[in-house]
């Protein structure tokens, strides 16, 4: 934490880093390829004022965890700036707010950065009083979904928070607000990725045992064999579009099966989770994760699994193992098989708003909006 805290300071001081000399919103572009097609996703990095979940006007979708709110709390006090944008979602069915802004930059140069996986990121500085207050009439009536960035988010209250406590927050006080970027949910560009699971701490199950235990539940077949028939059970699983249809992998038997929830995995559902609604209780990932798992196969309390979101992803972790050390989103690797895995369909962004608006919340990694943003386009200063 220190030691960023030092190279932001040292990239203010060699002017890496600028700070504007007037209020601006920022016009962001992102450039991406998804099944051939490239797709482009708008949206504007803006400054919003803090509200409590459930006393004011955004919501979240997602549950969270303790340790990372504790990480970003110590590198915010540490650096008391914002370093990444929560991705915040609006309903507008015209995309008025961003075609205004769109407007405003036409003809303009953008700044550029291409990352890792070849996303193309365009930011566009807005700085005239006149569009920028145009786009806070916009946007200001509209609640906001996070579609990511909910540790981050958290942790900006929790500073608020402590600077209130200490008696140094004033009503001006820069920490009241939190970066965001803002996307309309009917942009063209707005995707949402699966995220399927490669299941650590399991016991070899073979597929005659898996279609046993599940059959009470859900209607099984056993369709394919080899690790690569993962994308045509893929793709038959898209093209039903049903949520309650997963994919489970039985490494012990090299075998894929199609389940499908019964009306008899329904009412165990309900039973299961008496306190979340329909709407919850539909989801994939609920599915897995209230009824298949713990309830059907009796698999409690298992290591996080390692989530993946393309079937290439699935196919490497399934032939390969889990790797030793920590993956991408923080868990550690188990350096054995996989034993177990599941396709699982993503939320979609209806379903988001739906869920948010009921108050609930759902498993975590419910959904991946791809791609990511980028890092470092923007800081916002909150000390």
């Amino acid at each position: 934490y220190v030691r960023a805290a030092k190279f932001l300071r040292a990239w203010r001081q060699q002017g890496v880093l600028l700070e504007e000399s007037d209020p601006a919103l920022y016009v962001y572009h992102q450039i991406f390829s998804d099944q051939e097609r490239t797709i482009t996703r708008r949206g504007v990095l803006t400054r919003c004022r803090l509200e409590k979940f459930g006393e004011g006007n955004i919501f979240p979708h997602e549950q969270t965890h303790s340790g990372p709110k504790v990480d970003r709390l110590k590198l915010t006090r540490a650096c008391e700036h914002n370093l990444s944008p929560i991705f915040g979602i609006y309903p507008d069915e015209a995309n008025q707010a961003q075609s205004l802004l769109e407007t405003a930059i036409a003809g303009t140069a953008p700044l550029e950065a291409t990352d890792h996986l070849g996303v193309i990121h365009r930011m566009w500085v807005v700085t005239d009083t006149a569009v920028i207050t145009s786009a806070q009439r916009a946007l200001g009536p509209k609640p906001i979904f996070i579609a990511d960035g909910h540790h981050r988010y958290e942790t900006a209250l929790n500073y608020r928070d402590e600077l209130q406590a200490a008696g140094t927050l004033t009503d001006d006080h820069p920490a009241n607000y939190v970066l965001m970027m803002m996307i309309s949910m009917s942009d063209p560009g707005m995707i949402v990725l699966p995220t399927h699971r490669l299941f650590r701490g399991v016991s070899p199950i073979g597929a005659d045992e898996l279609v046993s235990r599940l059959s009470g539940s859900f209607h099984v077949e056993r369709l394919g064999q080899g690790i690569a028939f993962a994308q045509d059970l893929w793709d038959e699983i898209e093209v039903e579009g049903s949520q309650g249809t997963l994919g489970i992998y039985s490494r012990k038997d090299d075998a894929w099966l199609r389940i499908r929830l019964n009306a008899a995995g329904d009412e165990r559902l309900a039973e299961l989770a008496a306190k979340q609604s329909e709407a919850w209780r539909g989801l994939g990932v609920s599915i897995l994760h209230r009824l298949l798992l713990p309830d059907s196969l009796g698999l409690k309390d298992l290591p996080s699994p390692k989530y993946v979101h393309s079937i290439d992803e699935v196919i490497d972790g399934l032939s390969h193992g889990d790797s030793a050390g920590r993956d991408a989103t923080g868990q550690l690797g188990s350096q054995q098989p996989f034993e177990l895995a599941a396709l699982v369909r993503p939320a979609s962004v209806d379903d988001v708003r739906t869920i948010s608006l009921q108050g609930e919340r759902m498993p975590a990694k419910s959904t991946y909006f791809y791609p990511k943003l980028l890092s470092g386009m923007v800081f916002n200063p909150v000390g």
